[in-house]
């Protein structure tokens, strides 16, 4: 059974850094993904690696947060700098077993998903 649970979210101040993690187990990863969804919102795609290390990020996001895996530990990575209000949001870690294109930041192309994380972006 496939089991994602993120860690890393807390609260920081505008321009501040932080980093997610996802630890998957049951699982053998071809593509995985970031989403966040903030209060009245939708959830939306983030970012996005696949078994071929090809990366896709959301244009909010491009230039600030970078997204990476360690596959000899199974855990999926976003590095996130000089965070912004906006991007206050549950983040949410999520797995499919193949994705494509911009396929690749949509939610019905994945399967599984973590309980998410809060980041907070606040002065």
């Amino acid at each position: 059974q496939v089991h994602l649970v993120e860690s890393g979210g807390g609260s920081v101040q505008p321009g501040g850094s932080l980093r997610l993690s996802c630890a998957a187990s049951g699982y053998r990863n071809n593509c995985m993904a970031w989403f966040r969804q903030a209060p009245r919102k939708e959830r939306e795609g983030v970012a996005s690696i696949r078994s071929d290390g090809s990366t896709r990020y959301a244009d909010s996001v491009k230039g600030r947060f970078t997204i990476s895996q360690d596959n000899a530990k199974n855990t999926l990575y976003l590095q996130m700098n000089s965070l912004k209000p906006e991007d206050t949001a549950m983040y949410y870690c999520a797995a499919s077993y193949y994705c494509f294109g911009a396929y690749c930041l949509r939610q019905n192309s994945y399967d599984y998903w973590g309980q998410g994380t809060q980041v907070t972006v606040s002065s």
